[in-house]
């Protein structure tokens, strides 16, 4: 498939950062774009520039989506929507776990759930879920957003398998560090967050996430792009650490018991 097997697309969290440059990147290809985002007038100014249509829409908003998916059959399904709240586990509220969960993963479900059997009914179509390499890898952060980002890895390669004998193809996307504005949205925005996440460090653009989105989308019908984790090149996983007790445990006594 390519570019003009599809007319349209619908791209979440799309008002800023990768969502935003997906919505641009795919008008440029004279895709009919619908960007959605909670934010009304970021999504008025990329409409502006780039000719999409901005649906102001939670994604936790159920009957919204229920709607506006029901009157347009989408080609394209961008799950780009994502939200963290970084703290252990052991100091995670109830409120905190219910947020990552309704955005990072039951929005997905359902979205899925909306706009996947019309792509199956049409032999058409391409779903792109926006996971993370925090759905792969253990690292110091959120333990219900690492869970929720799984969540959307394995609900990638399951859904390949439930459109099965259709042309509905399914890529995952696993960015690490990319130079956006998340990080002010998830710890603030100060210039000592940039600073400790951004500055000095040669860090993926959003543009070059929707430009290997773009890469994707494109490929021969032949061609399913399954999987894509796209970090720094100076940005690696993994690490081995050993931890001393921070106390002392007391030897059990010996048994005075003898054979």
């Amino acid at each position: 498939m390519s570019f003009s097997d599809y007319r349209t697309a619908l791209v979440t969290g799309a008002s800023s950062g990768i969502g935003a440059a997906v919505v641009e990147r795919l008008c440029r290809e004279n895709i009919e774009v619908h960007a959605l985002a909670r934010s009304a007038e970021p999504l008025k100014a990329l409409a502006a520039k780039t000719g999409c249509i901005p649906h102001v829409i939670d994604v936790t908003d159920r009957a919204a989506l229920a709607r506006l998916t029901a009157e347009t059959e989408f080609d394209i399904l961008v799950n780009n929507a994502g939200v963290d709240r970084p703290k252990k586990f052991l100091e995670a509220d109830e409120a905190d776990i219910d947020l990552l969960v309704d955005v990072n993963l039951r929005a997905v479900l359902h979205l899925c759930r909306m706009v996947v059997p019309g792509m199956v009914a049409r032999d058409n179509g391409h779903v792109i879920n926006i996971s993370s390499i925090a759905g792969a890898y253990n690292f110091g952060g959120n333990s219900s957003y690492h869970a929720t980002k799984a969540g959307v890895s394995m609900l990638s390669n399951q859904l390949r398998i439930d459109a099965f004998g259709k042309r509905v193809r399914v890529t995952e996307i696993c960015p690490g560090r990319v130079a956006t504005d998340i990080f002010a949205h998830v710890h603030g925005d100060d210039p000592s967050i940039r600073e400790r996440f951004i500055d000095g460090f040669e860090l993926p653009e959003a543009s070059d996430i929707a430009d290997a989105i773009a890469f994707a989308i494109a490929a021969p019908i032949a061609v399913n792009i399954g999987h894509m984790e796209i970090t720094p090149t100076l940005q690696v996983m993994g690490g081995l650490q050993t931890a001393r007790p921070e106390t002392v445990r007391p030897k059990a006594p010996a048994s005075d018991n003898k054979p």
